[in-house]
């Protein structure tokens, strides 16, 4: 193959690996502020599923139940995050920010003891069968998680919109006092929207160590929990806009390695911050003092 062939392959590959936490994150954190909450604290949690679904991978020898695990820690995080919340007084983000430091704080001091072990890894689907290349057929060998990542995306559209869970949901995020006259519980709806989301993104972090790059470190999450808000921000708090959202940074996310691939070594590493660029683009060309955003929620902290 040829060099352009052969970055394009690459990204390609890297985008369907490296937008995969960045799905499940940004769908959780899209559930969340429909309920007119905002999570920072998805970081945390994907760390803390990170090393939970690892932990437990290695123990039971099932990556599927630390898959269960990571999903279960999330939740308890979201747990912690949403009742908070609830009381008076209590700011989302202040929230968030604590409970981000809280769960990377929990996963390094329990996690030291899985940075060397081995745990069995998620099965990989080969959609490059048809390639006679063997790096193509390498490449091209895709997590299972990604697949149910895009079912969780269309599943959430259609909760969101053809259910009356998720009517309530949408009620108590655009209209506190709407959800009140219908007779709603604001503070349960919230709860339980900020749990389920939560527990995606401990799913999400299991795919890092799970998967890809397979492996548990301190270092493993690289601040891809936070730049999901940004991505349901450019998703326009869309469940399937934030699935190409994310195939967009996966995208971006793989550029370094891709050019790595033909030999671009000198400065590549700044390639390695194209996420982090593209995430200040879109926070700048999209937030701006003023201008409502389409689709926002109403409650949403950070549109008063």
């Amino acid at each position: 193959m040829g060099a352009l062939e052969t970055v394009t392959v690459a990204m390609v590959a890297g985008a369907l690996r490296v937008s995969t936490p960045f799905l499940f994150v940004s769908l959780g954190e899209c559930l969340t502020e429909r309920s007119g909450r905002i999570n920072l604290g998805n970081e945390g949690v994907l760390v803390l599923g990170a090393m939970v679904g690892y932990a437990t991978s290695y123990h039971s020898g099932s990556p599927w139940l630390g898959i269960v695990a990571a999903a279960l820690a999330g939740a308890v995080l979201g747990a912690v995050h949403g009742g908070t919340c609830s009381l008076a007084r209590v700011n989302d983000v202040a929230m968030g920010i604590a409970v981000m430091l809280a769960g990377t704080g929990i996963a390094f001091f329990f996690g030291k003891p899985y940075v060397q072990p081995s745990a069995p890894q998620l099965p990989r689907i080969p959609l490059g069968f048809w390639a006679t290349a063997p790096q193509v057929r390498s490449a091209l060998e895709v997590s299972p998680l990604f697949f149910l990542g895009i079912a969780a995306a269309f599943a959430l559209h259609w909760f969101l919109r053809a259910t009356r869970a998720g009517l309530r949901v949408r009620i108590v995020g655009d209209s506190a006092d709407a959800a009140r006259a219908l007779g709603l519980s604001i503070d349960r709806v919230r709860l339980l929207a900020t749990v389920a989301g939560s527990a995606l993104a401990g799913i999400g972090g299991s795919f890092l160590s799970l998967s890809y790059p397979g492996s548990w470190n301190e270092g493993l999450s690289s601040g891809q929990g936070l730049m999901a808000v940004a991505l349901v921000v450019f998703a326009r708090w869309n469940p399937l806009y934030c699935a190409v959202a994310a195939l967009i940074f996966g995208a971006a996310g793989a550029l370094g390695p891709s050019l790595q691939t033909v030999g671009v070594t000198k400065g590549y590493y700044l390639f390695y911050a194209a996420p982090y660029v593209l995430t200040l683009v879109i926070l700048a060309a999209t937030v701006r003092p003023g201008r409502a955003l389409r689709g926002m929620p109403g409650e949403l902290s950070i549109g008063r």
